[in-house]
């Protein structure tokens, strides 16, 4: 799994509150960072977020 494919996975989860905890996670399970970069990115990753936390899916 690339680091793209595990942060979508974070954000759908609902485990992360933010793009930023997405980040401290992937860094801390050993993913490079450089393709999570972007506005773009970021607000699809938020609204995933969003999203699954409005759901309940809170892990």
């Amino acid at each position: 799994m690339t680091a793209l494919e595990r942060a979508f996975e974070l954000a759908n989860s609902g485990s992360c509150e933010s793009v930023a905890d997405i980040k401290k996670v992937l860094k801390s399970e050993g993913y490079a960072l450089q393709q999570i970069v972007g506005r773009t990115l970021s607000r699809q990753l938020t609204e995933l977020i969003r999203d699954a936390r409005a759901r309940g899916k809170v892990r």
